[in-house]
């Protein structure tokens, strides 16, 4: 073959791969890994999980870790309704934690302010 049909084929070859690697890169997106519920706000995604009286918010950016060191948050929690609030705070590398807890059905606003970014609300509502 002549360089000029390989460079063709091998170039052909790699833009009909592009899609594939980009819809595989997403494929998590909006799925929990934690077992929680998911929110989004633009660009970051949080995962909210209740268990034993405690809130822990996972966040993320393209299914990458967003470091909470600095960051803050409020859930506002409404179910049947009452309405409840959780401060968040960091809790190392991507969490934010906090006291409270939600049933299926409650509505959940959240509200997070990561270090040198505008702030950033999300609602969802348990499962």
């Amino acid at each position: 073959m002549h360089a000029k049909t390989l460079l063709t084929v091998a170039a052909s070859l790699i833009a009909l791969n592009l899609p594939l690697s980009h819809a595989h890169a997403h494929a998590d997106h909006g799925q929990p890994q934690y077992g929680g519920v998911v929110a989004e706000a633009g660009e970051v995604e949080f995962e909210l999980v209740a268990k034993a009286g405690k809130i822990t918010v996972y966040v993320s950016e393209h299914g990458k870790p967003v470091t909470t060191a600095g960051a803050s948050g409020k859930l506002n929690i409404l179910a049947g309704g009452e309405k409840s609030d959780s401060e968040l705070k960091p809790a190392g590398d991507n969490r934010l934690e906090g006291q409270g807890a939600y049933v299926a059905g409650a509505k959940l606003l959240l509200q997070v302010q990561l270090p040198g970014r505008k702030p950033l609300q999300a609602r969802t509502v348990a499962k």
